[in-house]
């Protein structure tokens, strides 16, 4: 019924229930009619197209076993929502080309049937996603001319089956794995002829099963190397007709099933002259298309990888010289080669018993354009004796662009230098990763030379300003003649930047326990390396207790249960090629005063040396103060402190010492307190009704006098000198010793003082706790001070002591050694340590073996330590 004047569905009586197949083609029904077709009870095929149809409603058709239906070529601008529904238990193919759609409402296609689905010639610009979901067993879908110009995400969603999409003449400017999401079993996509100048990297991660891809007539420029990547089942490739001139090496290395590759008409002449490899490979590419590609030469690598190449089209290009087997690894069957600008020299003399030993002459057609006598001469007519090297003429690289290293905003300049033996004026080009620089800064100088005949040099030199990062990459000058195109080597340039900090570690205070966080960012080129060090060195006690953590996505550097091991100076290193800097921060721990010894009573007998130790730890370093019986200490001449007052020193003590003594220490993070109870006992030889306070609890006595204790730490470079004596004596009196009692060095003295380092501070004279109070410093028994007619103070030592000295030092004093005798006096003057020392003479001292020698020092008493008849000279540095 094609070809008439019908406006509305016929009845055709009792034979209509059986009619399968209904045309109405080119007449001018308007609309569809449920009721005229549901007499039509058989019916498979219906084809309504090139009618007047503007519209298909949701009444459009009752519900019926039709399969196939054509409604192209109508004026329908509307499709209703479930206008299709009634012929989803049977529908298979769908036709609405050449219509006026210009939208697809979501979910109209709830067709599970349909395998076939044709929207050509539309007027459909955007695709929404999910717009195709209800045709799970669809294959092909044509949306050819249609001026689509976006594909959402998702477009194609839920056609799980799918094998063939055609997207031809669009509008289309990428290919992205947006809209090809789920698109899993496609196998050929057609998008020719659209304007797609980007492929994204990721584009073909849900149709890893494509055989068949057709990018032809579109604005690719470039290929990446991540173009094709999981591609690995494509055997059919069109690429031909874009303006693509950068082919990044190894773009096709993941195309091992490609058979045809067509790349007509494009402008990667570089990839056949510049020997770049780029079709490695593809050992299974059958056919190689490379028609009209501007190649003027054909280096004897262009082909490299291509082992089982058998057609090969390079026809409508000039080209001029081809190298000695460069057709030598394909296994060809087919050349197409016309060209009549040939370099008939000797280097081309292989190629006309090439051709004929390979069966290649049908679809040839070459002849020679240099030398002038073989000019418009067929190549394959050319005597062998006539290919000769008399000259060069095409350019060749003498001097080439070399690999740079430079900071950021350096500058930089490449020299590449080409001669010709034709004075065919020469043209320079340089590009940067295979892409032409069309607005470089370049200067060009050409001169004549005389090298076996006059030849031409030409000069290209590139000029980088104030270069930058994105100014990275590899460079090459191309010089090109009449007679062809030379390429360079390919010089990379790397620009590198110091690093600089983004963040900087900060002081920190924090208390024992807690978390430290320290932040470090360096910005650099390349990126910078972040190391961190403690104390100038590697070595972190929370890296050996796995306490420390570094978190380099967010530039934090954390020590977990801080200790006062922990406490230091931290620096933060950023390196790269380029140098490195540092910064640092103190991370200072806070911790509570506590006692680092258990507070000891102590028993002395009257008479005896007291030494009350209260070894204090926390940070800050605590003040320690001390009271007696609760209440204030009274301090005499008899007390002293030493060790930043971590020491209670009662010299010749009495039953009035004894008592209940309290150790306060404070610092900003709180105050301990300790007790300690000292017992004095009334001495043997004494009236035992004199008494003492006696405590039960101490168990233990010592015998001993100490004359004098005084303690020196060193802290850092700081010197302390500290002079404990005996008695006191008044200044500028004399005075003589006449006692001739031994005296023992008391067993209290603390052996920890003179490793310990840290446990004190330098103290001024030893100042009593009592505001104005001051000890003065006096020298022990067993030696004396007398003051001189001169007026110089002179200490007198016992002979044992000084015996031992002039052994020990007498290099280091100031003088010739060995000045100092025993049983002499000297004033030496000064008195020189070059380093610390111990001089000890014996337990006890016996006056009747002392022979006074004097040894006179500028500031006396700050610099000797006395213990008995024992001393110590620390030097200050």
């Amino acid at each position: 019924m094609n070809y008439n004047e019908l406006s509305e569905i016929p009845y055709f009586g009792e034979t209509t229930s059986n009619i399968t197949l209904l045309s109405l083609v080119h007449n001018t029904i308007p609309e569809i009619n449920a009721e005229q077709l549901q007499v039509y009870l058989s019916l498979e095929n219906l084809d309504l197209s090139s009618n007047l149809i503007s519209e298909i409603k949701a009444s459009s058709f009752p519900r019926m076993q039709l399969k196939y239906l054509n409604l192209s070529n109508n004026r329908i601008t509307t499709l209703e929502a479930g206008c299709l529904d009634n012929l989803s238990s049977s529908l298979m193919v769908i036709k609405l080309n050449r219509n006026r759609i210009s939208m697809i409402p979501p979910k109209i296609f709830r067709l599970p049937h349909v395998q076939f689905l044709e929207l050509k010639r539309n007027r459909i610009k955007i695709v929404e996603s999910l717009t195709f979901q209800g045709l799970e067993s669809l294959k092909s879908l044509k949306m050819q001319r249609n001026g689509i110009s976006r594909l959402m995400d998702g477009a194609f969603f839920g056609l799980g089956n799918i094998e063939e999409l055609e997207l031809e003449h669009n509008n289309l400017t990428e290919v992205n794995k947006g809209w090809l999401y789920g698109l899993r079993t496609l196998q050929q996509l057609y998008v020719s002829q659209n304007a797609i100048t980007r492929i994204s990297p990721d584009a073909w991660e849900f149709c890893q099963r494509l055989a068949e891809l057709d990018l032809s007539y579109n604005q690719l420029t470039r290929l990446k190397e991540s173009a094709f990547v999981g591609l690995g089942l494509l055997e059919k490739l069109n690429l031909g007709d874009n303006r693509i001139s950068h082919i990044a090496d190894g773009v096709f290395r993941g195309l091992t099933n490609l058979q045809t590759l067509d790349l007509r008409n494009n402008e990667i002449s570089w990839a056949i002259e510049d020997a770049s490899e780029a079709f490695v490979g593809l050992s299974r590419l059958d056919k190689l298309i490379l028609q009209g590609n501007q190649i003027k030469s054909i280096t004897k690598k262009a082909f490299s990888g291509l082992e089982g190449l058998k057609h090969l089209d390079l026809s409508n290009n000039a080209i001029m010289s081809i190298q000695e087997n460069a057709f030598a690894q394909a296994q060809l069957k087919e050349l197409v080669l016309n060209t009549s600008s040939l370099l008939c020299d000797c280097q081309l003399k292989w190629l006309p018993q090439w051709l004929s030993e390979n069966h290649l002459l049908q679809a040839v057609s070459v002849s020679c354009a240099h030398p002038e006598w073989l000019v418009g001469q067929s190549l394959l007519s050319v005597d062998p004796d006539d290919f000769v090297c008399d000259n060069f003429p095409k350019p060749q690289i003498r001097v080439h662009p070399e690999t740079t290293v430079a900071l950021r905003g350096a500058n930089v300049t490449l020299m590449c230098t080409a001669v010709s033996s034709s004075d065919s004026p020469m043209a320079t080009a340089w590009r940067k990763d295979s892409e032409v620089l069309y607005e470089a800064d370049v200067e060009n100088f050409a001169r004549y030379q005389q090298q076996s005949g006059e030849v031409l040099e030409y000069t290209t030199v590139l000029h980088l300003f104030n270069v930058n990062f994105t100014d990275e990459g590899k460079y090459q000058c191309i010089v090109t003649n009449h007679f062809g195109s030379n390429y360079s080597n390919k010089a990379k340039l790397t620009v590198n930047e110091l690093p600089s900090f983004l963040k900087t570690p900060m002081d920190l205070t924090i208390r024992t326990g807690a978390m430290a966080r320290l932040e470090c960012a360096a910005e650099g080129h390349p990126p910078p390396q972040i190391s961190w060090q403690k104390d100038g060195g590697t070595d972190f006690p929370a890296a050996r207790e796995r306490r420390m953590h570094v978190m380099p996505e967010d530039d934090v550097f954390f020590i977990a249960n801080v200790k006062m091991e922990d406490m230091g100076i931290y620096s933060c290193m950023a390196q790269n090629v380029a140098g490195g800097l540092s910064a640092n921060a103190t991370l200072t721990v806070l911790e509570t005063p506590s006692f680092m010894r258990p507070l000891e009573d102590r028993t002395v007998t009257r008479g005896e040396t007291a030494v009350l130790q209260c070894i204090a730890g926390g940070s800050p370093a605590p003040r320690l103060n001390w009271t007696k019986d609760d209440g204030p200490l009274t301090v005499t001449e008899r007390h002293f402190f030493a060790a930043a007052n971590q020491l209670l020193i009662i010299v010749d003590a009495g039953l009035e010492d004894a008592g209940k003594y309290t150790c306060i220490m404070s610092n900003t993070l709180g105050t301990e307190r300790g007790h300690i109870y000292l017992n004095v006992l009334a001495s043997p030889n004494c009236d035992s009704s004199q008494g003492a306070i006696v405590h039960e609890e101490d168990g233990w006595t010592t015998v001993g006098i100490v004359i004098i204790v005084v303690v020196c730490c060193v802290v850092g470079t700081s010197l302390v000198w500290v002079i404990v004596i005996y008695h006191m004596r008044r200044k500028n009196e004399d005075y003589s010793i006449t006692n001739t009692e031994e005296m023992n060095l008391p067993a209290d003295i603390p052996s920890y003082l003179s490793s310990q380092g840290t446990l004190s501070e330098p103290q001024e004279g030893y100042s009593s706790l009592e505001a104005g109070s001051h000890q003065q410093l006096m020298p022990p028994a067993g030696s004396y001070m007398h003051k001189g007619t001169d007026g110089k103070q002179r200490l007198q030592l016992a002979a044992p002591a000084l015996n031992f000295f002039a052994h020990e030092i007498g290099e280091h004093v100031y003088g010739s050694p060995g000045q100092l005798y025993k049983g002499t006096a000297y004033s030496v003057t000064p008195l020189t340590v070059k380093r610390p020392f111990n001089l000890c003479c014996y337990n006890k001292c016996s006056y009747q073996d002392i022979k006074p020698v004097e040894i006179w020092h500028p500031h006396p008493f700050e610099s000797i330590l006395f213990f008995h008849c024992a001393y110590q000279v620390v030097q200050h540095h």
